[in-house]
């Protein structure tokens, strides 16, 4: 029962890490995001590259993935640099696993202190907003670290694993829905793989589902969006599914090849998780415009569940934030302009001064 709570706490942890993160540059970077991904995203190494950033920002593909439906689903950026930017989300995630392999012990409370100084000392600045995204991060690879110390003790789940690929794949699509991240799942793999509790067919399974299992999440998260918003989570996801059928037929010979080349089974874990999702994605990176006409087909032949239009504004992130009520203003910008741009550098001033009325309070 401890065991439970302590990966449940570690979970809630890394969600309220991610929500800070994904808030505070949001208060900071919102009018620059806005333009930016709404104007420069339409060729595609950009909008790739793009990805990688802001997921090794926000140390989370998931926090990525709100980010990108929500500006769909308020008509900042179209479907198919959408696609691109979470296919770079994938490589993004991908590259931030290599890094948490590292010693970082000490990252996590160096984010957090100078995070609570700078926000504490200059709450209403960007600097201060910038400390709120430190303790954001600070939080994320702590709870990351809490979440493979706490599923440490259910090892024997993942010891009766036999190199099904199906199977291990979805025992790791399942981990990183219940930890909300297959940062996490990946992590612990590597550590399962390092520890000898499983063997590398078994890793790689593991591995394969936490990429899977991370697009169920972004689809899950975008449940309450629009149909513009749930097309992206939805290719994201079929993207993944996709790659689960290409290393299908090739798994044993690849199994075979990386078992020879030496490295110790943490670092094997961690680099086919690197490679997989780099070839996945550059393969799948001239298919989104197909991806885009299947899903725009499947929204033209019927209603999305819970929808009333199959492309109208998002409604989930337009309401004024303490009364309910929507913005009258075009709903592309409403969401940006009440709760961000306050705190742009012109903004910083007013709030110093008391004279912006029109801006949130600034969450505590």
């Amino acid at each position: 029962m401890l065991t439970l709570l302590d990966l449940l706490s570690a979970v809630a942890l890394l969600i309220w890490g991610t929500h800070i993160v994904r808030t505070g540059i949001l208060r900071v970077y919102g009018a620059q995001l806005r333009r930016l991904l709404s104007q420069n995203m339409s060729k595609r190494p950009l909008a790739f590259i793009a990805g990688i950033l802001v997921t090794a920002m926000v140390q989370s593909s998931n926090a990525t993935a709100m980010l990108v439906t929500s500006f769909v689903g308020q008509g900042l950026m179209t479907l198919t640099p959408a696609l691109v930017i979470m296919l770079g989300a994938d490589v993004g995630t991908a590259l931030m696993s290599r890094v948490l392999t590292f010693d970082l012990s000490w990252l996590s409370p160096l984010l957090i202190f100078l995070g609570v100084v700078f926000f504490l000392s200059r709450k209403q600045t960007r600097a201060g907003q910038l400390g709120r995204v430190g303790i954001g991060l600070g939080l994320i690879v702590l709870a990351l670290q809490l979440i493979v110390a706490a599923a440490a003790p259910i090892t024997l789940l993942f010891a009766s694993l036999t190199g099904d690929l199906l199977l291990d794949a979805l025992v790791g699509a399942m981990f990183a829905l219940i930890s909300y991240s297959s940062l996490a799942a990946v992590l612990l793999t590597a550590t399962l793989a390092g520890t000898e509790v499983i063997g590398l067919p078994v890793a790689i399974g593991l591995v394969i589902g936490a990429n899977i299992g991370s697009g169920l999440l972004a689809f899950l998260s975008t449940s309450m969006q629009n149909v513009a918003g749930r097309q992206v989570a939805l290719g994201s996801l079929l993207y993944k599914l996709f790659g689960l059928l290409l290393i299908f037929p090739v798994l044993d010979p690849l199994v075979a090849w990386i078992d020879t080349l030496g490295f110790r089974p943490q670092e094997l874990v961690i680099g086919f998780h690197l490679i997989y999702n780099t070839l996945r994605c550059l393969i799948m990176l001239p298919t989104d415009g197909a991806v885009v006409r299947g899903l725009a087909a499947a929204a033209e032949r019927g209603r999305w569940p819970g929808q009333t239009s199959p492309s109208g504004p998002d409604r989930t992130v337009d309401a004024q934030p303490g009364t309910g009520q929507r913005s009258a203003r075009n709903p592309a910008h409403g969401r940006f302009d009440r709760e961000h741009a306050g705190l742009d550098a012109g903004g910083a001033a007013r709030h110093a001064d008391g004279g912006h009325s029109g801006s949130a309070p600034p969450q505590r």
